[in-house]
């Protein structure tokens, strides 16, 4: 698997898939190596995919300086990477955790960028909250489906303040949108593959100063696409119109049925929005 050297030495893998123009794809969790990307539901018949795994995750090696996992930290490995791939300017997608990167990432090198998708976007970079009530509202969409009482009743307590890891375990169903074998083997295998040690630093106090990024995307004059999954409780659609409304040329759309994966949740749908927009 290729891989680059980091600013400080550390060297980085990511995974190359598909054909067509380079789009860099950096992963959530947070600190999540890249597999569980995949081809993003064939999205590389469009383009070829540029999937970073973290320092620290995947095939990357784990850096001398743990705190070099904090997410505004981690924009110098985006900018070693387009150095090693000799772009001037890179498309850029990020997903849920990694839209922070991708958004702290375009703040300080707008020049750098040319197209930026953000799926299912995680709002910290920006300082948006999102409610415990949206939540619980957007659960509500689920009634239906026959782990939904038990689900719910989970994610009433977590809201409450009352999180248990039995609870966070339960309310595992809202997070996709659907739940059948296919979806809990994927949810369990992603479960597996994260770096907690770094995802404790990632948010750690200093990654993020919301006024400024907002500030400095206000004034980025890229296309943007954040696409939200319409039942997704990490990232409400109501808050992802709030991100998309924080740039000067954004498209935004909700993915209808999708949680927080929307090419695992209806690839064909997620590969016609997002191809579109980066054609």
């Amino acid at each position: 698997m290729p891989a680059f050297p980091a600013s400080d030495g550390t060297v980085l893998h990511y995974h190359v898939s598909g054909s067509g123009g380079p789009l860099v794809c950096l992963p959530g969790g947070p600190m999540q190596s890249a597999d569980y990307l995949g081809d993003l539901g064939g999205l590389s018949a469009h383009r070829r995919l540029i999937k970073l795994d973290p320092r620290g995750t995947g095939l990357s090696q784990t850096p001398r300086d743990p705190a070099t996992y904090r997410c505004d930290r981690l924009v110098a490995d985006v900018e070693s990477l387009r150095e090693h791939l000799g772009l001037d300017r890179i498309d850029l997608l990020g997903h849920s955790a990694g839209t922070n990167l991708a958004l702290l990432y375009a703040a300080r090198h707008p020049s750098h960028v040319g197209r930026l998708v953000l799926v299912t976007p995680s709002t910290r970079a920006v300082g948006i909250e999102v409610t415990g009530q949206a939540r619980l509202e957007t659960a509500r969409l689920r009634t239906g489906e026959p782990w939904f009482p038990a689900a719910y009743a989970a994610l009433e307590a977590i809201t409450a303040g009352n999180a248990t890891e039995e609870r966070w375990q339960a309310v595992a169903p809202f997070v996709h949108g659907r739940w059948d074998t296919e979806a809990q083997r994927y949810h369990a295998a992603m479960e597996a593959d994260r770096n907690d040690e770094a995802a404790a630093v990632f948010a750690a106090e200093g990654a993020f100063d919301p006024e400024a990024t907002r500030a400095a995307l206000a004034a980025l004059r890229v296309p943007v696409l954040v696409l939200a999954g319409e039942v997704d409780l990490n990232t409400v659609p109501a808050a992802a119109a709030e991100i998309a409304a924080l740039f000067p040329d954004a498209e935004f759309a909700v993915q209808p049925g999708a949680g927080h994966f929307p090419w695992f949740d209806d690839a064909d749908r997620f590969v016609t929005t997002t191809a579109a927009f980066l054609k």
